[in-house]
């Protein structure tokens, strides 16, 4: 199936919306910034995690202390495929999430990919996920973690932090 590039320019903004809805989840899940992914959920969401399924504020309390519970994560969003039928889209987007975990004899890394699949609605012109499917294609467990009390490349770097103390919420807003 191919979607017209008359239909794609018609379609442009909310498109773009709908992909920036699906970054604001990422930032809001490695920063564990609450609010941040509350702007990507409509309150009567259902989502289904990984075993988890539930509202919005159901998925924050359930993941918000897994993901507090690792030292740093990073989602990276994309191959994000878009279908518009009025206020509603369905979406398909492949993630690649890297979390170091804390396990009882030191850390490791965990990756794992796969794809949200979701049901997005636009509500007083505001795209929003409405129902999302974690599907995990793949993943891989590391026997430890990177040494940084050795730097990187030698490199002596701080990880990014959580909200409030990530950097990026002194420097950047958006609010």
């Amino acid at each position: 199936m191919t979607t017209s590039t008359t239909r794609i320019l018609s379609e442009l903004a909310d498109r773009e919306a709908i992909r920036e809805c699906l970054y604001r989840y990422a930032r809001g899940v490695d920063r564990l910034d609450a609010d941040m992914l509350r702007s990507a959920y409509w309150p009567d969401c259902v989502d289904e995690h990984m075993g988890f399924t539930g509202n919005l504020e159901a998925f924050i309390a359930w993941s918000f202390p897994i993901m507090g519970a690792m030292d740093q994560t990073l989602h990276l969003i994309g191959n994000v495929l878009v279908s518009i039928h009025g206020d509603e889209a369905d979406a398909e987007s492949c993630f690649y999430g890297i979390h170091r975990v804390n396990l009882p004899g030191g850390k490791s890394d965990v990756i794992g990919a796969g794809r949200y699949l979701d049901r997005f609605e636009k509500r007083d012109d505001e795209w929003r996920i409405a129902r999302r499917l974690v599907v995990t294609d793949w993943f891989r467990q590391y026997a430890d973690s990177a040494d940084w009390s050795q730097g990187m490349l030698g490199i002596m770097v701080e990880p990014g932090g959580r909200f409030p103390d990530d950097e990026s919420y002194r420097r950047l807003d958006f609010g």
